[in-house]
């Protein structure tokens, strides 16, 4: 899922354990997630099942799975993936993640996979990948700022790969802290017109779409060549946040937090997935002055289905355009760029429409 990858690996091998990063979801994954998964379920399962096929028989020992409390599907995906890979044949061992189960949760699943307990050497492993989630966020933000401003598309993704390998290669906070300057100096060579006229546009919905670029068929890459600067409201150091570092050491609003804060008008209580969090995703973006908010969500998945059928309602209080994507293996990419490019002309006009007003 996106960068995520990165994180996890340094912690592994930082436990001495041995990371295996299988391929990039590509159309082969998402076929053999497809063909051994329920048809009703939601894109991000079948990715993830393919995600393990191809890890197991590229030779990994185990698997891991996070599982959820609530009324979102993803707390059975964990016994469902589980029993499709043993019904499949395949015995590598199957390890579950429970989500907010903090660092209490992490320190178990890392002793679980090394067969250690040493309680210092796992601190330094969670720190960093911990600590590379939040780089990696702030990267991907560089990216879409100079992705919708660069003079040669492609550019900035080019430098953007060449500041990955930075991170990647930082095992210990002092280097990674040297990384994260050698990284954004890279982003910087990235030649830009300052004067393009850029939209912004804010990304909600299921996390695994806003952040995986398969499945979301690179709509930030899209989007930005039509000089549009994205930013993704939902992310693995948003949910960290939240759900990893104790209160003590967070600063400021989570996104949790302003979520209840802002949603509470439309929705009184959290109703599983991500849904909150659209609800006040859409409210925060009003609030900022953005040109419009797009809400990706995977077809079947009932708590973004209730938040689109909240948006309208919104639509007393907030000003702004929205535009609801569903995706699913079936999600051709031409009608898809053909909604993409009529939501930007239509935020671009509204956008000369209202500074005009403020001329006159």
């Amino acid at each position: 899922m996106g960068t995520v990858s990165i994180a996890w690996a340094s912690a592994l091998k930082k436990i001495g354990a041995e990371p295996f990063v299988p391929p990039y979801t590509s159309k082969k994954t998402l076929s053999l997630g497809t063909k051994h998964s329920p048809e009703a379920i939601c894109l991000p399962y079948k990715l993830i099942l393919g995600n393990f096929i191809e890890a197991i028989e590229g030779g990994t020992d185990y698997v891991a799975m996070i599982s959820s409390p609530g009324c979102c599907r993803l707390g059975e995906y964990g016994n469902c993936i589980y029993n499709a890979l043993k019904d499949m044949g395949y015995d590598a061992k199957y390890i579950e993640l429970t989500l907010y189960d903090g660092l209490k949760g992490m320190y178990n699943f890392l002793k679980e996979i090394s067969g250690k307990n040493n309680p210092v050497l796992f601190a330094r492993a969670i720190n960093i990948a911990i600590r590379k989630m939040f780089v990696l966020d702030d990267l991907e933000n560089a990216l879409s700022y100079y992705r919708a401003r660069e003079v040669k598309f492609g550019d900035a993704e080019k430098h953007f790969n060449k500041a990955l390998k930075y991170i990647k290669d930082a095992d210990n906070t002092r280097s990674l802290k040297k990384a994260k300057k050698l990284a954004f100096d890279e982003m910087k060579l990235t030649k830009i017109d300052t004067k393009r006229e850029v939209l912004y546009v804010d990304l909600t919905g299921e996390i695994y779409l806003v952040c995986d670029e398969f499945s979301n068929q690179n709509i930030a890459r899209e989007l930005g060549k039509m000089g549009v600067q994205t930013r993704r409201s939902l992310t693995i150091s948003s949910f960290i946040k939240d759900a990893i570092i104790p209160k003590v050491f967070r600063k400021g609003e989570t996104h949790l937090q302003r979520a209840y804060r802002l949603a509470k008008p439309y929705l009184m209580r959290d109703i599983g997935g991500d849904s909150l969090e659209c609800v006040s995703d859409v409210a925060y973006a009003d609030e900022r002055g953005i040109d419009g908010i797009i809400h990706i969500s995977p077809f079947t998945c009932m708590p973004e289905i209730m938040s689109q059928n909240i948006f309208p309602a919104m639509r007393e209080n907030c000003d702004i355009p929205i535009l609801p994507l569903i995706m699913d293996e079936q999600t051709g990419k031409a009608g898809y760029l053909t909604r993409l490019e009529a939501f930007t002309d239509l935020m671009r006009r509204r956008k000369r429409k209202r500074l005009s007003k403020s001329v006159d």
